[in-house]
């Protein structure tokens, strides 16, 4: 049975050879990009497409008998440099947008032709280019991403993001024929950051505002940020650069300089925390959050949970989307403490908060958390970053999961927004029986008036020590 992937998702990949097809109700073309870890191409070679059929473990196939065209992946192929693989789908006629007509669905397939994931692109709308899928390279092993980023820009939009220059000269160029969608030539060049050219999708004339720039224009010598962050609105890229400086900084004070770590970010949303939601608390505290991730997990990405009477995994947190991932889940503000309002209709991908509930029930996402970890076992330790405004009662369930997570690759950092009710979590640093002390706790009474500098000196003072332990005892190696 396949499983069905919303925005954002991930899963581990078990067939090393696969095949990615998206079905689009519009003529549209299919092509991929390979990309290293600074987000950009390395050459031509890098770029699949209608006149370049095959790359580096990636082969473009026309489509055949009433079938989309489709990409074969050979994940034992991809050079060793290259992150990920991005399936990228344009429409045909770049004046149009995916908006006007129905959802694009990714599939991905193993050799035999098992379904494995299905993707439906919900939520697209004046974009023509979109990229459908990620695979991508984590700790050795391959993943696939539900990914969904659409560019309202286009063609200039996505190459600029991958670190391309853009030629404006078109040349003629034939069509693939076969069943829808219908892969039309692609025309324009581009220029990799080597200086070689490649041919990608034709826009139409433009307006001179808009034309795209010269191919005099030199390729840049820098390439953009990672993960593409360059998406991100220019002041919270800056924000986040700097705050990635002060964890770096905050980690080398506590002897954590060279750690990695996977980042699991758990979010209190009982009804008491509503004010701090509506007052955009919790967002700032994600930003926050998200520069730990930035510095500590190569993935730069956040595993995200959010829990009050139950608890419920989000979607991950992808730090180039973080603007659209805060406004669709931290989202408690938007709820009345005992409904939803009929002007908030969820969203894909959303969590129904009624079925959250108001109490506080931290036992439940903690084994929620456990779980996750065992089925998916990283090479680096887990760094759960948990936060609460307190109402801690179900102290024997905690201490219970607490006490089993000991001999586990993960350490629990509980922050307490505000001064009381936290009960069990503040005991544990002096807590004895334990092989290791896997739990941090401290608290803060308002925790936007604390300067960065001090909130990741107080985060990361303990991981690192539990780390040297953990090593010592071999719960991590």
């Amino acid at each position: 049975m396949h499983q069905e992937l919303s925005k954002g998702q991930n899963a581990p990949l078990t067939a090393t050879e696969v095949i990615v097809s998206v079905t689009v109700p519009a003529p549209a073309d299919l092509s991929a990009l390979l990309v290293t870890d600074a987000g950009t191409v390395r050459s031509d070679h890098d770029f699949v497409f209608y006149n370049q059929p095959t790359g580096p473990g990636v082969r473009l196939q026309a489509g055949l008998s009433g079938h989309p065209a489709s990409l074969a992946v050979t994940l034992a192929d991809i050079p060793a440099d290259i992150s990920q693989v991005r399936a990228i789908v344009t429409l045909d006629d770049t004046t149009s947008q995916f908006g006007r007509h129905g959802a694009p669905v990714a599939q991905l397939r193993d050799r035999a032709g098992n379904l494995l994931f299905e993707y439906r692109i919900d939520g697209l709308d004046t974009e023509s280019i979109v990229i459908a899928l990620d695979l991508y390279r984590r700790q050795g092993a391959w993943k696939v991403r539900a990914v969904g980023q659409g560019y309202a820009g286009g063609f200039a939009a996505l190459v600029t993001d991958h670190g391309v220059t853009v030629d404006d000269a078109p040349t003629p160029t034939p069509t693939v024929t076969g069943a829808a969608p219908t892969m039309t030539a692609p025309t324009v060049g581009h220029r990799a950051g080597n200086g070689a050219t490649v041919g990608i999708h034709t826009p139409p004339p433009a307006p001179p505002t808009a034309q795209l720039p010269s191919s005099a224009t030199p390729a840049p010598t820098t390439a953009p940020p990672a993960g593409g962050l360059d998406r991100l609105p220019v002041d919270m890229r800056k924000r986040l650069d700097l705050r990635k400086n002060q964890v770096a900084v905050s980690l080398k004070k506590h002897g954590g300089d060279q750690l990695k770590a996977r980042i699991v970010l758990v979010l209190d949303a009982s009804g008491s925390m509503t004010r701090l939601y509506s007052k955009g608390i919790v967002a700032d505290v994600v930003e926050r959050m998200a520069a730990v991730a930035a510095q500590l997990d190569d993935d730069g990405a956040m595993q995200a949970f959010t829990f009050a009477s139950n608890c419920a995994r989000l979607p991950d947190l992808e730090i180039s989307n973080l603007p659209e991932w805060t406004r669709l889940h931290v989202r408690v503000g938007e709820m009345k403490m005992f409904g939803r309002s009929k002007k908030t209709p969820l969203e894909l991908g959303q969590i129904d908060m009624l079925s959250i509930g108001i109490q506080n029930e931290e036992q439940k996402v903690i084994a929620a958390v456990r779980d996750m970890v065992r089925a998916d076992p990283q090479h680096v330790p887990t760094l759960v970053l948990f936060f609460s405004d307190g109402g801690v009662y179900r102290n024997a369930e905690i201490e219970e999961q607490l006490r089993a997570a000991v001999p586990e690759p993960i350490f629990w950092q509980f922050v307490g927004l505000g001064r009381i009710g936290f009960g069990i979590l503040e005991k544990f640093d002096t807590m004895k029986g334990r092989l290791v002390d896997n739990v941090g706790f401290f608290s803060v009474n308002k925790i936007d008036k604390i300067p960065d500098a001090e909130l990741y000196d107080r985060l990361l003072s303990e991981f690192p020590s539990w780390v040297t332990e953990a090593r010592r005892h071999r719960i991590i190696h």
